[in-house]
């Protein structure tokens, strides 16, 4: 167990990142090389092994956080590998991109500073990568079953893996040249290295999953056919379809989506090209969107080399503890963040980049075409309307759109070929199995939905823990049970939303 005293004696220390100077010059890992051992099981050794560990709840995969807690403070990493891959096909990937709700639901935090989970968990799976504790496991014998899974972001993977270690052959399409998903094209390499995904990768196949690249099913595939040659289809697609900004001048050139520029930006990482189409340097940079992803595109910008950039956020500033209608233990309360991206652009320009409350009313460009600034107002806080009087102009040469995703790609012809129809968000429909959903509303046999493609645009822990549960519902439906775990419903949500 851990220390009973531990969290009254020992105050939070999260894992140093690089400086912020030091890690603007190159496309590393925020963290790379900053795994203190020591630190890490000093700061595990806080967690108080709660009779009700709400951390539970806070983690939509369920992960036994307080029992990889313990042997990650004795410095126990294969125990603490084992209970963590448990619940968790990749906590490399949460343990660098997950927002970590399970802190905020921390019994600690109800009035004190939670346990360092996230780099606890990130610890325990690089360390089970480099003392050779995450070997593939194979299966011990084949169903005769196939399936194939539609997509290779996390969702996809997490349920390959889990149904190849069922024992049923499974092939990965993808529609891009490469496997990943988002962690492929989506996340910047200073978020997560690419050498973390080709790990697990190498691992999937070692273990007997077939991957298909240049695969586009619905475009140059018929899904139908696809459906055909296997026992069942998981659709796990994502949700790519981008939110557009509807106002004048948006047809201006230097407006971009931002999946756009940020695959770009990766494409010159994986080697592709020298560099990318779009780049922000010598640009003044306007992103307008104040989540993850424009987060990523700050941090891409300013390593670009961008003259300036702004965030534009229509959400009003919160302010930095919980606000009083999100009591502990509601995840993941609306509190003052500042990202990785946010203290870079603070060290080199000097002030937070964000501007909240504000809306963009339009586009103004040049004789040539291209934009040249953008008008934008305060909003008031809870319709988020224009306030009369507010409107001002900053410069812009390159603005990025980072307004999330309004469900899976409507495009293309793979949701008409499988009779899939959508709810009332965009998604694919599906039932309380993950079973696709036709039109009208009927069971789509053998064809499964899991991450954003049926739960709408999320975090990475719920696609991985969508992808093993739609894993189970498969598996049961080839063979009438399963001992698949499956950590969630298709329609669980966290308590704050």
């Amino acid at each position: 167990m851990t220390d009973p005293h531990g969290f009254l004696r020992i105050p939070r220390r999260p894992v140093p990142a690089r400086p912020a100077a030091l890690r603007l010059g190159d496309w590393r890992e925020v963290y790379a090389g900053q795994a203190l051992l020591p630190l890490v099981s000093e700061q595990a050794d806080r967690c108080m092994d709660c009779g009700l560990p709400f951390c539970h709840h806070g983690c939509p995969l369920g992960n036994l956080i307080p029992e990889w807690n313990a042997y990650a403070a004795h410095g126990d990493w294969r125990a603490a590998a084992e209970r963590l891959h448990a619940t968790n096909n990749f906590p490399e990937f949460t343990g660098r991109l997950c927002p970590a709700p399970c802190e905020d639901a921390c019994v600690l935090a109800i009035n004190a500073d939670p346990v360092t989970i996230k780099n606890v968990e990130q610890t325990i799976a690089d360390q089970a990568w480099e003392r050779g504790y995450a070997e593939p496991a194979p299966p011990g014998r084949l169903s005769g079953r196939t399936v194939a899974v539609i997509g290779s972001g996390p969702a996809g993977l997490a349920a390959a893996q889990q149904l190849t270690r069922a024992g049923h052959t499974v092939v990965v399409y993808e529609r891009a040249d490469r496997v990943g998903g988002l962690l492929r094209y989506g996340i910047p390499a200073f978020k997560m290295e690419k050498a973390h995904l080709e790990r697990r990768i190498a691992q999937m196949r070692a273990e007997g999953t077939a991957f298909r690249t240049d695969t586009d099913v619905g475009g140059g595939v018929d899904a139908a056919d696809l459906r055909r040659r296997h026992d069942a289809v998981v659709v796990a697609v994502g949700a790519g379809e981008p939110r557009e900004l509807p106002v004048p001048g948006r047809e201006l050139h230097g407006i971009h989506q931002a999946m756009d520029y940020l695959t770009g930006a990766n494409r010159v990482g994986e080697g592709d090209v020298e560099a990318p189409a779009v780049t922000a340097e010598g640009a003044h940079v306007v992103i307008v969107g104040g989540g993850d992803t424009g987060s990523d595109c700050l941090g891409t910008a300013l390593r670009q080399g961008a003259t300036s950039v702004v965030q534009l956020d229509i959400r009003p500033e919160p302010g930095p503890g919980r606000p009083d209608a999100e009591p502990w233990p509601l995840v993941h309360p609306q509190v003052y963040r500042i990202s990785h991206a946010h203290e870079e652009a603070r060290g080199r320009h000097g002030t937070d980049p964000r501007v909240f409350a504000s809306a963009t009313l339009r586009f103004e460009g040049d004789a040539a075409g291209r934009v040249r600034a953008l008008h934008l107002s305060e909003v008031e806080p809870a319709a988020r309307r224009p306030l009369a009087g507010t409107e001002r102009v900053i410069e812009a040469g390159l603005v990025l759109l980072a307004l999330g995703f309004s469900g899976p790609e409507r495009a293309g012809g793979l949701g008409e070929q499988l009779g899939l129809s959508r709810d009332e968000r965009g998604n694919f429909a599906r039932d309380a199995g993950f079973a696709a959903l036709g039109t009208p509303p009927a069971r789509t046999d053998g064809v499964f939905v899991a991450g954003d493609a049926g739960r709408g645009q999320s975090l990475v822990v719920w696609a991985i823990a969508e992808g093993r549960s739609a894993a189970a519902a498969v598996d049961r439906y080839l063979t009438g049970r399963t001992q698949l775990p499956a950590p969630i419903a298709p329609h669980d949500r966290p308590l704050s939303t």
